[in-house]
């Protein structure tokens, strides 16, 4: 733990106006979650309204799948399917979720980052972190037998 690290004080930055409506309404969502866990400054605004804005185009793509699937036919001059096309929104949707999830790692808004905690020098990692994640290389080369 860095001891020294800035602590701002937990205070709700202020939505900004140029969002879409359902970026708003995913701030108006996400703010007091944050706040009650006590982990939201001023200072995180621009990230919130990031975080805000690639949900309301993920949610927007989503939407769109949903209605129309995910592929549409590509037809030859006779009019006969030649191929499919997924439509643009499956990459929209696909890389929206990325960035929804990296912020989410921020805000700590996954279980896996609600218990992340950062490893101190010199103890002894836990077995069960060694199965999920691999041995982690040794700090100091061992000498050769």
């Amino acid at each position: 733990m860095n001891a020294r690290e800035p602590k701002p004080p937990v205070t709700a930055p202020s939505c900004p106006r140029w969002l879409s409506r359902e970026a708003k309404r995913s701030w108006r969502e996400t703010v007091p979650v944050l706040k009650e866990m006590r982990i939201l400054a001023r200072v995180d605004r621009d990230a919130l309204t990031a975080y805000c804005q690639c949900y309301a185009r993920w949610k927007a793509a989503e939407l769109f799948l949903d209605q129309h699937g995910e592929v549409y036919p590509i037809r030859d001059e006779k009019g006969a399917v030649r191929c499919m096309q997924p439509f643009p929104q499956v990459a929209i949707a696909r890389s929206e979720l990325q960035m929804l999830q990296r912020y989410q790692q921020e805000f700590g808004m996954t279980p896996s980052a609600r218990t992340r905690v950062h490893e101190i020098p010199g103890l002894v990692r836990n077995p069960v972190d060694d199965y999920f994640f691999g041995p982690r290389p040794d700090p100091q080369p061992r000498p050769l037998r």
